[in-house]
């Protein structure tokens, strides 16, 4: 593997990283996945070039399990996640009120410790700067809230949020616990969507996946209006699941919560402008993710694969390169972006898991380019085919506008 031949980070320098001077070739605001993959792409690539990443919290990643399936990921580019994958499998369910299907796609699983040991395993300590906030971003200059600057020739804008006022969009909001239970669960790959579970605040599905025999990562998820989120309610959800599963839970080890947009459309230009400080944007701040699912992980790959392509890597070349890309993306999206408003405003809220369950209706290898943002003109029309399932009238002025 390609990542076998790189030496420990303790044993070799990684360019100019002397912290007592705090000037680097490239800094990195925020330590989340988009920046963690840029620094890590540059380090086995680019190994010439000081990279700083710089992250508010103690850790990086913080408190995720971010998923993707296999055929995501470009074969060539797989390399640079394999050292994070946590959990992988061979296959998946769905699961919705006219049918349960199994799909032979590989499924993959990254737990944010793992993000964070591989991090401080391949990338040298003094290059990693955790534990304050970026107060301000200008021109060369990356300055904290404890006082202290950090200086770069250029700088990338990795930290997620962020002003969506010129978009237009729903929420994917969830809480997920992973239970230990009293006796094994009986499930030997992941349960991507159970769409079976009462409809509330949307479409709603329960997300399983399955770590051991006896430990399983469930998530309560929602595709809602509204991104509040009541986790109380989302955590009893969890444990009356389980219990209607047969399961009894021992020990509850890990909780996590979030909300995430689901862009529908919107202003993209306008949406650009709103930031200041760099033009160099990656991750969600930039809004490459995927519009259906929110993942962010495959163009986080596809980013970062990108800049350590790049010959000369200097803040004008980085702005108008990744500039070019998220518009790019946007573009390519328009598709996507029907297909969610159609979601959040042509249908009734409680019937919004239609959408989907007629997606996953069609062509194994279709739902695969779906996933991965591939899908060929002859997808998105079997995709349009059949029984709408949203009303015809709702739909069509929707389809006007998108075409």
């Amino acid at each position: 593997m390609l990542w076998d031949r790189l030496p420990p980070a303790c044993t070799i320098g990684y360019g100019n990283c002397d912290m007592a001077k705090q000037q680097f070739d490239l800094a990195i605001a925020g330590g989340g996945l988009a920046g963690g993959l840029i620094a890590l792409a540059l380090r086995k690539l680019r190994p010439e070039l000081s990279v700083a990443l710089i992250e508010a919290e103690d850790h990086f990643g913080g408190n995720h399990v971010w998923s993707f399936f296999e055929s995501d990921i470009a074969p060539e580019h797989q390399w640079l996640v394999e050292p994070l994958i946590s959990f992988q499998w061979d296959s998946y369910d769905v699961c919705f009120p006219k049918y349960d299907r199994t799909l032979n796609t590989g499924y993959r699983s990254i737990l944010s410790e793992n993000f964070d040991h591989i991090l401080r395993e391949k990338l040298l300590q003094k290059c990693l700067i955790t534990g304050s906030e970026i107060e301000t971003i200008r021109s060369g200059i990356v300055e904290l809230a404890n006082g202290k600057s950090i200086s770069a020739t250029t700088i990338l804008d990795a930290r997620g949020g962020g002003d969506l006022s010129a978009l237009e969009y729903g929420w994917q909001k969830f809480a997920g616990q992973v239970l230990h239970l009293k006796a094994p669960h009986g499930l030997d790959r992941p349960i991507i969507k159970d769409a079976t579970v009462e409809q509330i605040d949307g479409y709603r599905f329960v997300y399983s996946l399955p770590f051991s025999a006896t430990e399983i990562f469930v998530e309560d998820t929602y595709y809602s209006n509204g991104r509040d989120l009541d986790v109380e309610a989302s955590h009893q959800r969890i444990t009356d699941y389980a219990k209607a599963q047969g399961w009894e839970i021992a020990e509850i080890s890990r909780n996590e919560a979030g909300c995430l947009p689901v862009l529908y459309g919107g202003d993209f230009e306008a949406y650009w402008a709103s930031y200041d400080g760099v033009e160099a944007r990656a991750g969600s701040r930039a809004a490459l993710i995927h519009p259906v699912t929110s993942y962010s992980l495959p163009m986080a790959v596809q980013t970062a694969m990108m800049i350590a392509a790049m010959p000369d890597i200097t803040q004008d070349s980085l702005d108008k390169t990744l500039r070019e890309f998220a518009a790019s993306h946007w573009r390519n999206c328009k598709f996507y972006h029907m297909l969610c408003a159609m979601m959040f405003k042509a249908g009734k809220p409680e019937k919004r898991y239609k959408t989907l369950e007629h997606t996953y209706g069609k062509n194994e290898n279709l739902i695969a380019r779906f996933y991965a943002g591939t899908t060929t003109k002859r997808d998105q029309a079997a995709l349009l085919s059949g029984r709408p399932p949203v009303p015809i009238t709702k739909a069509l002025p929707i389809m006007m506008k998108y075409r």
